[in-house]
């Protein structure tokens, strides 16, 4: 299997291939559009601020070829936010693939939110062998609203989504790759897609 990360300078990307590596996948980090587009499986991660992200994307031809690709695409954390319509984050125009904008938490509770919390609805073959209310791993000031998208639940100040899926696209707010067991089973799930 070809699994591609892609490479565009905003991303965690060694703990993501360090995960992929322990389930036995040598994932390949690119920004090489003909590569991305080879993949079997395409990672889409993050970490930063929305708006310099996508000015990354624009520079490199990502922002036009992600929308476009067709086989199972994971964004993780800000590669989740950026594949949603817009975020408060910069004020930034996303990618448009998940019909969702992306808002910032308030001052009322402590941002960013960072550590364990439960996921729950569980709605994908994303989320087989996982239990309701499972603890993943999150770092993160802005979330989706809940929205038709969305696959998973987090409370955190209100319910908002911390997954979301549309055709091949799926999105996790949530750091699988720090996530212990329940995230190896969750990319294990991935690649199994």
């Amino acid at each position: 299997m070809k699994l591609v990360i892609i490479n565009y300078g905003a991303g965690n990307i060694k703990s993501i291939q360090f995960a992929f590596k322990r389930l036995g996948v040598d994932a390949v980090l690119s920004n090489n559009l003909e590569v991305i587009k080879a993949a079997d499986k395409v990672i889409f991660p993050g970490v930063g601020e929305a708006n310099s992200a996508v000015k990354m994307l624009r520079a490199s031809g990502l922002d036009a070829l992600i929308p476009n690709l067709k086989q199972p695409v994971l964004g993780i954390c800000l590669g989740m936010q950026l594949m949603c319509k817009s975020s408060e984050e910069g004020n930034t125009k996303g990618l448009g693939i998940f019909n969702v904008d992306v808002k910032r938490f308030s001052n009322n509770v402590k941002v960013p939110q960072m550590g364990w919390n439960t996921i729950s609805e569980l709605k994908s073959p994303l989320f087989k062998n996982i239990k309701e209310d499972a603890f993943m791993y999150l770092v993160h000031s802005f979330y989706a609203e809940a929205c038709n998208e969305q696959i998973a639940t987090t409370n955190y100040e209100f319910n908002y989504a911390s997954a979301l899926q549309k055709d091949n696209f799926y999105g996790v707010q949530f750091h699988p790759e720090k996530s212990s067991v329940v995230g190896e089973q969750i990319l294990k799930n991935f690649l199994a897609l």
